[in-house]
């Protein structure tokens, strides 16, 4: 318990003796305080000194209380006058004092505290000593750097930053978060993730609720969202994110808060990365299937060969049309095609001939196929920007969309590459994807461009020998 000195039945900064229970109540409440405190009487004797100055000092009450102000075991003694004259001054200057300046230890050390003091006064109004609340500098600093640093998060961060609340739900933003969102900072506050986030809001509830439970994860986690907004929902975005669960630093035992999440958005990155990624696989298969090509001997099987390389990764089926007759020159009318090969519909395998029957296939006017013929370039299409019949569900359109263009019924999305090779249209190559894939980009109307060279020329290959794919 901290102690405060009494001189007969008055206590220069108290009640008298009989109020003996307030002064105890006054005591009890000093040392249940996370302040250092102490004071000095008119005099410069210490009358109260409370349970952190005891640990920041290492001095107890006991060894404090009724000392001559801090000269001889709290100050070295060259500084005694200065720190004694600065203290005493409040009680002759109005609020409070702040002063700076360094304390001895018990066991011989030097602290620099920072002092707020202040005159207390008397029963007859007049100065009757000096309260004096002090702290380490260096805590000191730490709070407000602290505090500094939350500040430039929340306004000035060139990165997002959440505060989600134990019900994972956003309970502080920072203006670049906010941007994210496609919202204004108090737009977003309380409200579901779900709300915030059209896809990606399970895994990052996943990652909230394990924070919650065993803590940050050792690394960042990068996170593909889609953003919900009033305007419709955008672009993915893959965002790299940390956390860090929140903890009460009042509580004895941690009471969680929430969890702080900092986001950077790294989609143009990542983009990059995955689609070098992309261009060095199918560069490499460009490779491979050229050496396995170079085994076979009938132009046929090469150009299946290339076909199936090419479908690893990139396409659900495959088929190659062939122009009736072999191939025709460049600005030649309507041309007929011919089915040369094709993967299995329905079952994993390789590019199947599709006999030499020669029976042209029935595509009907405006099909991707005899587009990209007519063209003279590659031509993608998807069953999402067909019309079919009324009332009929998503995926029965695709069905009929599919059918309808004498491709496999699982088709959603098609690209079709022409074949070409000295100035002639040889036919084309058409890849499929199924539903679960994404439609066809520019990216992949190059590669298939590239396949379809590598085809043509296999194809050319065997009419020059004088057979036929």
């Amino acid at each position: 318990m901290s102690a405060s000195r009494r001189s007969g039945t008055t206590d220069e900064l108290g009640p008298q003796e009989p109020e003996r229970d307030g002064a105890d109540l006054l005591a009890a409440l000093l040392d249940g305080m996370d302040a250092a405190l102490c004071a000095f009487d008119a005099d410069g004797v210490v009358t109260h000194w409370n349970r952190e100055a005891e640990r920041i000092l290492g001095w107890t009450a006991a060894e404090a209380v009724g000392r001559q102000g801090f000269a001889g075991w709290a100050v070295r003694p060259a500084d005694a006058e200065e720190v004694e004259g600065r203290l005493l001054s409040a009680m002759q200057a109005p609020g409070r004092q702040v002063h700076e300046f360094a304390l001895l230890t018990k066991d011989g050390g030097r602290v620099l505290v920072r002092t707020q003091s202040a005159a207390v006064p008397g029963p007859d109004g007049k100065p009757a000593g000096v309260y004096c609340a002090f702290s380490e500098v260096h805590a000191q600093i730490d709070l407000e750097r602290s505090i500094a640093l939350s500040e430039a998060l929340f306004d000035d961060a060139s990165w997002g930053v959440v505060l989600v609340d134990a019900d994972l739900r956003p309970a502080v933003v920072n203006a670049h978060a906010a941007r994210a969102f496609g919202a204004g900072r108090t737009a977003v506050l309380g409200r579901p993730l779900g709300e915030l986030l059209a896809q990606g809001v399970e895994e990052l509830e996943s990652a909230l609720t394990h924070v919650l439970a065993e803590g940050a994860p050792p690394a960042p986690a990068e996170m593909w969202v889609t953003v919900r907004t009033a305007e419709g929902e955008q672009q993915r975005r893959c965002w790299r994110s940390g956390f860090l669960r929140l903890a009460s630093p009042l509580a004895e035992e941690p009471v969680p808060l929430g969890v702080g999440w900092l986001f950077q958005d790294v989609t143009e990155a990542k983009q990059t990365e995955q689609e070098a990624a992309l261009l060095r696989f199918r560069t490499n298969q460009l490779h491979r299937a050229a050496r396995a090509a170079a085994e076979c001997e009938d132009p046929a099987e090469a150009a299946s060969v290339h076909l199936d390389f090419a479908l690893a990764g990139f396409a659900d089926h495959a088929l190659i049309d062939r122009v009736a007759g072999g191939a025709v020159p460049d600005g030649e009318g309507p041309v007929r095609l011919v089915r040369a090969a094709a993967t299995p519909s329905g079952a994993p395998g390789p590019s199947l001939p599709a006999g030499r029957a020669g029976l042209p296939v029935r595509y009907a006017d405006g099909h991707p196929a005899l587009q990209c013929v007519e063209r003279i370039g590659s031509v993608r299409a998807s069953a999402g920007a067909a019309r079919a019949g009324a009332g009929a569900s998503e995926p029965e359109r695709a069905r009929e969309w599919a059918v309808a263009r004498q491709w496999p019924p699982d088709s959603v999305h098609a690209l079709c590459a022409v074949l070409r090779s000295r100035g002639r249209t040889l036919g084309v190559v058409t890849f499929l994807r199924g539903s679960s894939r994404t439609q066809f980009e520019r990216l992949d109307a190059t590669y298939a461009e590239d396949v379809a060279v590598r085809i043509a020329a296999a194809l050319d290959l065997g009419e020059a020998l004088g057979g036929r794919g």
